[in-house]
């Protein structure tokens, strides 16, 4: 795929961008798509391991090189111990700021300055790098839609897909299109993990953790929707 450097996380942050509107998609459950992508990196790296059900990193010293990955194993290295699917959400937006503030300080946004009611001082991105995220979204459909046989997919390209479908990005499939792949995607969520029974399990957790979120947070928006139309 383009953009090989980039994390996992960070390139399912760039995903969820709707480049014809420029805006982000999916931003109420974003920050747990985004914290699911970082926790399955570091386990496919072999970094953070499942013990009796626990998120357990495997040296507490170890680094990646990628700021957000090791500010994620820090994380998870000071704080009590936890299942998967609670990593997915605790202190989420931690991750979440710090995959922004990694892809403007690398040029694929834009940072800009604004104050909430002219007092609170705040970050807005704008997405710079068009073509690199329209790329990137063309290899995630195919990787979605085939030709390649699963079992040719790295297990990062297929965790992504896995992850997004999980999360329901509709910048990269629609409901039509996740029902039509719904068999690829369950394949391709067990080549996430194909390194090993355990890590099978954890992209698992982890991607059920999305699901869990993503249904929330519709449900929410629909309930909230629906209780403002009635009072107008």
């Amino acid at each position: 795929m383009p953009n090989g450097p980039l994390s996992l996380p960070a390139r399912l942050y760039l995903l969820a961008w709707d480049t014809s509107k420029r805006k982000i998609t999916g931003s109420t459950h974003l920050h747990h798509l985004v914290r699911a992508g970082a926790l399955t990196e570091l386990a496919q790296r072999g970094l953070l391991v499942d013990d009796d059900g626990i998120v357990t990193p495997v040296d507490a010293d170890s680094r990646t090189g990628d700021l957000v990955l090791d500010g994620l194993l820090e994380l998870v290295s000071e704080s009590r111990p936890r299942r998967w699917k609670p990593w997915v959400t605790s202190w989420a937006r931690v991750t979440l700021d710090a995959v922004r503030a990694q892809l403007a300080a690398e040029g694929y946004l834009r940072a800009e300055k604004k104050r909430v009611l002219g007092i609170f001082p705040s970050v807005e991105y704008e997405l710079d790098r068009v073509p690199a995220v329209e790329a990137l979204r063309a290899e995630a459909r195919q990787v979605l839609g085939g030709p390649v046989p699963v079992a040719d997919v790295c297990d990062r390209d297929a965790a992504l897909v896995a992850l997004a479908t999980a999360a329901e990005l509709r910048t990269l499939a629609s409901p039509k299109d996740r029902r039509l792949h719904k068999a690829r995607i369950d394949e391709l969520t067990e080549r996430s993990g194909a390194a090993a029974p355990a890590l099978r399990k954890v992209i698992q957790e982890v991607r059920t953790a999305v699901i869990v979120a993503a249904t929330t947070a519709t449900t929410a928006t629909t309930a909230t929707t629906t209780a403002a139309t009635t009072a107008n």
